[in-house]
Parts: C-alpha cells; structure tokens; sequence
C-alpha cells in the first residue's frame, strides 16, 4: 500500500479534481449570467421555457455544489492522505455528481429532439431514435453510478475508518473504475453518437425547408450553422471524457472534463433560447414592447444584413406578384420559424 501511495500522481489526480472544480466554476457562473439574460430578455416567453431554464438552472446547482463536496472531502478533508484515492471508494458526492449532469444533459438532448421534431415536420422516427438514445445512455449511466455506490456513508470526523460495503456491487476505490470502463465507455459514446445524430438531422431538415426565397435560405442557413456551432464544443468535451477514460480511467483527468460537459449543454440550451428571435430578426419581448428591435446594432455591416432577412422573411409570409392581398398569401413553410 505505501508504494501505491508513492506512486500516485497527484497532479493527474487532485491537480485535475481543482482544475475541473475551477473551470466548472466559471462555466457554472456563464450558465447563471445566461440564465439572468434570458429571464431579462424575455419575460414574456411561455411558462414551459422558464420552468425548463428554471430546472436546468437549480440541476446544475446542485451538480456543482456535489463537485465542491467532492473536492472539499479529497482536497481539505484528507489533506496529507493520498491513500484516500485508492484505499476507499468514492465519496458519494462524487457519485451522485455522474447522475446529475447526465440528468441535465438527458433534458436539453431532449429539448433538441423535440427541435428536430418539429423542424422534420413531425417525423417520429428520426426523433424517436434520438429520445431512445437519450434514454438508453441515461439508463447506462444510471446503472454505473448503481455499480460506483457507497453503501455505507463517510465519517468525516475519522476519515481513516474502515468502510464496509454490503451487497455484491460498489467499487472499493476509485482506481477500480477500469472495472466498469466498459459500461462507462458505452455511456459516453452514446452521448457523442446521440449529438452527432442530432446535428445531421436538424442540418438535413433545416436544409429542406428552403423555399427559392433569397431572405428565407439566407435564414435557414443561419439557422443550420448555429445547430452546428452549438453542438460543437459540447460534442468535443464529450469525446474528449470518452478518449481519457479509456485511456487513463484510473485518475481524475477524464472526470475534470466531465464535470463541465453538463453545464455546456445547459448553456447552449440557454443560448439557442436568448438568440431564437435574433436571428430571425424579431428582437425580444423587452424590444418588442418598446418598439427598438435590433437598435443596439449600429454598424451597417450588421444592420444591412438584419434588414434583408427581416425583408425576405416578411416576402415568404406575403409570397405572389405585386399587389397580392396579404390574407391571400399562398402557403409557406413558416412553422420553423416559430418559437426556437
């Protein structure tokens, strides 16, 4: 055991628990500042989209005061005590912090999907498969936390005490998480497989809702670059998680990226939530009500485009020749342009 203990790295293990708590920290304070925005922004959106934000918000609260636990317990706790890593099973903070952030990121591929739903013109096939891969890689991850468990709760006042476990499953120390690498694998895979289906979708659908209109591809386009952009750094963290636990599932660098992977799709949630109507040249509720759409922007270079989509939207709604009465507008598809 000693020569275990002299072995351990700590900057691969406590070095990147502070780093991952650190940057979590930060990501966790833009998800609240999104958080303020979108409530400013729009505080006439529906009742469903602000108990949505309001549940992400108060999940990933809770996600990361388990990571502050968790730090707390291994960092201040057990300073001077490495044997902690390998010696004990993991605290349960650290535990419940997998369920968690797989909850909250399960609730925004879900939001997603339902996206791709209605922009497929309500194909429940390709949606469907996505809900099944949301549910399918929560259940998985459900079940690894079951296998990591504590079954018997940490005395902190004598952090040395024996630890005894009852039932077949729980590991014993966190170096026996290459034990359960495969189930965790799997998880972690799913979730790169479920945005990559996510994003191919809404590209392929948003790409046949162009209607020959300059204005309205001009916004389609906007719309499927941003599906991308959002999935981007989500889907990178994500497959970076996967590529370090398989590689290196005995330390704590692979759990310093999943600790922000949850709290980035809450905030590209919360970004598609804040810029739905912007992009569309609509403003928000706040500029609606005051009549000063789009009046922050005071560059031409970014007014001159704003204005073209605004135009090209207002054609497809009134589509036909001149002089065309506006409640005689043939049929166009503007659904996608509802709500996000």
């Amino acid at each position: 055991m000693a020569q275990l203990a002299l072995s351990l790295d700590l900057n691969s293990t406590l070095g990147a628990d502070f780093v991952g708590f650190a940057v979590s920290s930060v990501v966790y304070g833009i998800l609240t500042a999104q958080v303020y925005t979108y409530l400013k922004k729009y505080p006439l959106d529906k009742t469903g989209y602000k108990l949505l934000v309001a549940s992400l918000w108060v999940l990933e609260t809770v996600d990361q005061a388990f990571i502050g636990h968790q730090f707390y317990f291994y960092c201040i706790t057990n300073y001077g005590n490495p044997l902690v890593l390998i010696d004990r099973p993991g605290i349960w903070s650290l535990v419940a912090q997998v369920e968690v952030g797989a909850l909250a990121g399960s609730i925004v591929k879900a939001c997603f999907a339902m996206r791709v739903y209605r922009f497929s013109n309500q194909n429940i096939y390709v949606s469907g498969l996505i809900i099944l891969m949301i549910l399918t890689q929560l259940g998985e991850m459900s079940f690894f936390m079951l296998l990591s468990r504590v079954t018997e709760p940490y005395d902190l006042k004598a952090p040395r005490q024996p630890i005894r476990f009852s039932g077949s499953h729980g590991l014993k120390s966190l170096a026996d998480l290459v034990t359960v690498k495969g189930l965790g694998s799997s998880s972690l895979a799913l979730g790169v497989a479920t945005d990559a289906v996510t994003a191919f979708a809404l590209c392929y659908f948003l790409q046949g809702l162009r209607t020959g209109y300059a204005g309205s591809d001009s916004l389609v386009n906007s719309l499927t670059l941003y599906a991308v952009n959002t999935g981007i750094l989500t889907s990178a963290f994500s497959l970076a998680t996967l590529i370090l636990y398989n590689i290196m599932p005995a330390n704590f660098i692979f759990m310093a990226f999943y600790f922000v992977v949850s709290k980035l799709y809450a905030i590209s949630f919360l970004a598609t939530l804040n810029t739905r109507r912007i992009v569309r040249g609509q403003g928000t509720d706040r500029e609606r009500s005051t009549g000063t759409t789009f009046q922050m922007f005071t560059n031409p270079r970014v007014t001159d485009p704003v204005r073209r989509v605004e135009e090209g939207v207002q054609q497809q709604k009134y589509p036909g020749p001149p002089g065309l009465h506006p409640h005689q507008k043939q049929p166009s598809e503007t659904h996608y342009m509802e709500d996000w």
